[in-house]
């Protein structure tokens, strides 16, 4: 029999000869899309985000305007998870693509002469298109690996979801650093660039991609065999509602208005379009060599149901800080003047962006692995309709927290990353029901696991 290493060091694979060319080329194909996509994903959010803030809209109105972006994004999970099952990956991705041609030019009609209401709404409306387009599109990077791959060589797979994931978003930091400073020069042109993206990726997707990949037998698409999911995949999709809760409880909105606001740290546009692109592009880059650089010299990789409790648990940490240190009397001074409020916050910001990448690789990884081969795109879309809801909910809630919750902004900010750390408990002790314990729990020469023959 082959041996599984993941206690002893190894990633998991069987040896064997390398898949062909041919093989991956729906992979090679999808990658280029998805990552063209993802810079103008990034770059959207930020141009509603400081374009509004301009406008003088409050956090609470900006979280509204996303609300339709993540809703709409949990409803498309579950109807592109039937869909790319029923008509193929290429289909959904397609369609994808269009959608969000459309929703960024809706963006054009954003003019002064509406009022807040009117814009509101507007607003809304595109942000939903766009929302959709995300996961119609998200559907083939996030299943095509479980489809190129052998079941077998399940290191190779965990290196290439971690890999895909992580070039994403870090793909996404430049949209979010580009749409920023794209909109110190033009509004109108900073829109155009990101539709020009989007016009360069549709040839790979139309002329690239079969219309068979992806597609399952018709008797297994039905809306209720969405909702037939394992143990596994129903208890890793509520710890993901929480876990991507617990971020966009201050990422989203209340960071860049806190940053942005002269009560706050007074950056202008482009650092905080700077800040908040180097996060995620730190994020995504921990994301894509975690098997590598961290779980695999801790023999973690592939990772289990106690690698995923393990780095949940060492997530608190970095919300319980910031909200400690914001709450303190370091922060009371407006602006950035003071090198210790910079620093304290760089410091917890940046920690939670490394630990938060690991616990995204691992759970990526995870839903792969317990998908089924002949509904992966519907078990994946199940999954990530729970990761929207997760960052609806953190949307929504950070929104009302940072404008309602105490006497100043600090208040607010502070109530933010203590609401956040109560979202990491719950996901920790989620994750605890997951029926994974084949190697134990392993943790370098700490704790060691047995191998598994």
């Amino acid at each position: 029999a082959a041996t599984t290493t993941r206690g002893g060091g190894g990633d998991g694979d069987m040896h064997g000869a390398p898949q062909p060319l041919s093989a991956l080329w729906p992979f090679i194909i999808i990658s280029i899309t998805y990552l063209l996509f993802t810079v103008t994903d990034g770059a959207v959010r930020m141009l509603v985000l400081l374009h509004a803030y301009t406008k003088g809209f409050s956090a609470m109105e900006v979280a509204i305007m996303f609300s339709l972006y993540e809703l709409m994004g949990a409803g498309t999970n579950l109807a592109a998870g039937v869909c790319g099952a029923r008509w193929g990956i290429r289909a959904t991705l397609l369609s994808g693509l269009t959608l969000q041609i459309a929703g960024l030019a809706m963006l054009y009609g954003w003019t002064d002469d509406f009022s807040k209401l009117h814009a509101i709404i507007y607003v809304t409306a595109a942000q939903a298109l766009c929302g959709v387009a995300k996961d119609l599109t998200k559907l083939g990077g996030k299943t095509v690996t479980k489809l190129v791959t052998p079941n077998e060589r399940q290191g190779t797979l965990f290196k290439r979801v971690a890999g895909l994931t992580g070039y994403k978003n870090s793909l996404k930091g430049v949209g979010y650093f580009l749409g920023s400073a794209l909109l110190t020069w033009s509004y109108v042109g900073a829109v155009s660039v990101m539709i020009a993206l989007i016009v360069v990726a549709l040839p790979f997707a139309w002329f690239g991609l079969t219309t068979k990949l992806g597609r399952v037998s018709k008797k297994n698409i039905t809306l209720r065999a969405v909702f037939e999911q394992t143990g596994n995949v129903n208890v890793l999709s509520l710890a993901r509602l929480f876990l991507f809760g617990s971020r966009d409880l201050w990422f989203e909105v209340p960071l860049p208005y806190y940053l942005r606001s002269a009560t706050g740290m007074g950056w202008p546009r482009p650092a905080v379009g700077a800040m908040l692109a180097g996060y995620i592009i730190l994020y995504g880059q921990v994301q894509a060599y975690a098997p590598q650089l961290v779980l695999g010299p801790l023999r973690q990789s592939p990772p289990n149901k106690h690698v995923c409790v393990f780095w949940n648990a060492v997530l608190l940490a970095c919300p319980v800080f910031m909200g400690s240190v914001t709450f303190s009397t370091l922060y009371d001074t407006p602006g950035d003047g003071d090198g210790g409020k910079v620093s304290t916050l760089l410091l917890g910001v940046v920690s939670f962006a490394i630990i938060f990448a690991i616990n995204s690789a691992v759970h990526s990884y995870l839903i792969v692995k317990y998908s089924d081969g002949n509904k992966v795109a519907m078990n994946v879309g199940f999954y990530y309709m729970a990761n929207a809801f997760g960052r609806l909910i953190g949307t929504i809630v950070s929104g009302a927290l940072y404008s309602y919750v105490g006497e100043d902004e600090n208040d607010g900010l502070a109530a933010c990353f203590l609401a956040s750390s109560f979202f990491v408990v719950v996901s920790a002790v989620v994750s605890v029901r997951l029926d994974d314990d084949v190697g134990g729990f392993v943790c370098g020469r700490l704790c060691g696991g047995a191998e598994e023959e």
